[in-house]
């Protein structure tokens, strides 16, 4: 999934880069008097931001997808493509705000067919609002870039009136739960109360720390990658490299990138050498990666080849063995066999809103509803192919409750037991831990620590 490299703000001239192929040749006919625009992309990663931005919002696209796909983007490295990616991240986490800001200064919205120049307003408004880049750099970009793209030049004087507004005017900002949709809001106030619906919206004000998972000491290698051991065992970074590739140990294998509340599943799985077991929708890896290291005998499944590969690839760093199958996990061999089972589902990745900005953007809750479903069918799958006595942890990134509970249910009508999680398996982290022993994390916990990921947890055993 995207994270923020670190950045930083360029407004010095920059090279000359082609641009994307929307824009137009520059020819124009002997009466057009118009200074002719640049040829060459004056700024190649905003240009690529507002790309990435306009895919997400008007296409419906998640962010990894756009980033794969737009050219602007795969073309940049380094630090331009670091900052065009945190760009992103940085917009489309404040975009509710950033649209409240812009209705006060627009005396009426751009009209729908001008997607780049919406895109290139609202990423000039976070630059401002969120103080990503220095006013004169964020608007005399923008203003470039509306002049540089065929589509964008008729709002040039527009978005430079707007952003030089927003700039130079007081701002009277919104509160933090305008970045998010209100339909999720509402949602998280009915669940969880208004006082932690506001604290979860909030938590899209701070970047998301980077996490480490390690098959080795966890002191030692926080200490050779600049980092803290947290109080569940992973490794928090101090601060975020631009390419993890460059870490100290990273060509040892000794760890892999995993968000702290990611690795809690497989932990509290608990398995042991020689113990088959199952990881249900295994991609990207991480949590076959943890398996593997506890020497259990591990099958890796998913539906996808190609993100079954990613799982190849990360196991061959690391040095670790698990078979791999790709296959439909609700097709799984009913035949009981498993010792353990770790079902982390697909799911809405609500909790995950401050690395997967864009979900709360281009899903809505009839997506809840079709996950929830699928999630029923796979924890009756996973119940039918453990060994009496068998444990299972089902997890989802998610804060919705229909993606919790209805799984549950489906749990025990399946013929399993709750194994309830106690509060000393998850370090400070007991406020997380219901009546019945189910784990549910917000992401505002460990605020001071920089947050992590939302996540349902909850743990099963078969009966004999």
């Amino acid at each position: 999934m995207p994270s923020d490299p670190p950045h930083s703000e360029r407004s010095r001239p920059r090279k000359s880069h082609s641009g994307s192929s929307r824009h137009d040749s520059g020819q124009r006919g002997a009466g057009d008097r118009r200074p002719p625009r640049p040829l060459v992309n004056p700024d190649p990663a905003r240009f690529a931001a507002v790309c990435l931005v306009s895919h997400v919002v008007d296409q419906r696209w998640t962010l990894e997808e756009a980033m794969r796909k737009e050219q602007a983007f795969v073309r940049l490295d380094g630090r331009d493509r670091g900052f065009a990616a945190h760009l992103t991240l940085a917009t489309l986490r404040a975009l509710g705000l950033v649209d409240a800001v812009l209705a006060t200064k627009l005396a009426k919205p751009l009209p729908d067919s001008a997607h780049f120049a919406k895109a290139l307003l609202r990423v000039g408004a976070a630059q401002l609002i969120e103080g990503l880049a220095p006013p004169h750099a964020a608007v005399g970009r923008s203003v470039d870039l509306a002049k540089f793209e065929a589509t964008g030049r008729g709002f040039a004087g527009l978005i430079n009136a707007v952003l030089r507004r927003i700039a130079t005017e007081p701002l009277v900002r919104p509160h933090d739960r305008e970045r998010v949709p209100a339909l999720w809001w509402n949602r998280w106030r009915t669940a969880y109360g208004g006082e932690a619906a506001d604290a979860i919206a909030e938590s899209l004000s701070r970047q998301p720390a980077l996490d480490l998972t390690t098959k080795g000491d966890a002191a030692a290698i926080a200490e050779a990658v600049g980092g803290t051991v947290l109080p569940t065992g992973s490794i928090r970074l101090k601060e975020t490299p631009s390419d993890v590739t460059t870490l100290p140990l990273w060509g040892e294998g000794n760890y892999w990138v995993q968000d702290a509340a990611a690795a809690l599943p497989a932990r509290l799985l608990a398995t042991k050498p020689g113990e088959k077991v199952l990881d249900m929708c295994a991609a990207p890896g991480g949590k076959t990666m943890q398996l593997a290291a506890t020497g259990a005998d591990v099958t890796a499944l998913d539906l996808d080849a190609g993100r079954i590969n990613r799982v190849a690839e990360n196991l061959a760093r690391t040095s670790l063995t698990a078979r791999l199958q790709v296959a439909d996990a609700r097709t799984v061999d009913a035949e009981p066999y498993f010792d353990a089972i770790l079902l982390d589902a697909p799911c809405s990745a609500t909790g995950t809103l401050r690395r997967n900005p864009e979900a709360l953007w281009i899903k809505t809750p009839s997506d809840v509803a079709r996950f929830a479903a699928m999630q029923i069918e796979l924890v009756k799958a996973a119940a039918g192919a453990l060994k009496p006595g068998g444990r299972l942890v089902y997890a989802v990134c998610s804060l919705e409750p229909e993606e919790a509970d209805p799984a549950v249910a489906a749990a025990l009508e399946a013929g399993l037991k709750l194994a309830p999680i106690l509060a000393e398996e998850v370090p400070g982290l007991g406020q997380a831990v219901t009546e019945q022993g189910l784990l549910r994390i917000l992401p505002y916990y460990w605020a001071d620590q920089g947050g992590l990921d939302g996540f349902f947890i909850a743990r099963f055993v078969k009966l004999l």
